[in-house]
């Protein structure tokens, strides 16, 4: 069964930190977070090559961190120093023989 599942997400005061996880199936290479907030379209928030070139939305430069641990095909992404405005789902995005899949998201919310 090819998916992906997150995990992680939850409730935190502004200035808190959370690290989500996204475990692959498959053959899946999970390779990216995005984030919908309410109201707003998904957007990318980090990424990591099969390299491990890493890319980040500007918003979360120097709070996020996007890691991949191999052995176990999971996706990490630390997220610290939390705002309100970093309130959303959360979706791991993966390839699988160039199909994108996506899972179904882990709920994040920042009070202040």
């Amino acid at each position: 069964q090819v998916q992906l599942v997150e995990s992680g997400g939850g409730l935190v005061q502004a200035g808190g930190s959370l690290r989500l996880s996204c475990a692959a199936s498959g053959s899946i290479n999970p390779m990216a977070w995005y984030r919908q907030a309410p109201g707003q379209q998904r957007a990318l928030v980090a990424a990591v090559t099969l390299g491990g070139s890493t890319e980040y939305a500007d918003a979360v430069k120097g709070r996020f961190t996007i890691s991949r641990d191999y052995a176990k095909n999971t996706l990490h992404l630390q997220m610290n120093t939390l705002k309100p405005e970093d309130t959303a789902v959360y979706y791991c995005k993966g390839t699988h023989f160039g199909v994108i899949y996506w899972g179904r998201g882990t709920l994040v919310t920042v009070s202040s």
